[in-house]
């Protein structure tokens, strides 16, 4: 009975995420922040180009 108690603590030690082999939270909402905030930017430089070249 002890054998089978083992193999399900291990197929959910499998299963679970753990702490060390993921990025901390404020670090993955800087990134998504800096990669929306310079995808703004440069639609707004292109905006000024398109704007004027426009003749």
């Amino acid at each position: 009975m002890s054998d089978n108690a083992t193999n399900a603590t291990d197929a959910t030690d499998a299963k679970q995420f753990h702490e060390e082999d993921r990025a901390p939270m404020g670090m993955t909402f800087r990134v998504f922040v800096y990669l929306v905030a310079v995808h703004f930017i440069v639609a707004f430089f292109f905006l000024l180009f398109y704007l004027g070249g426009a003749k």
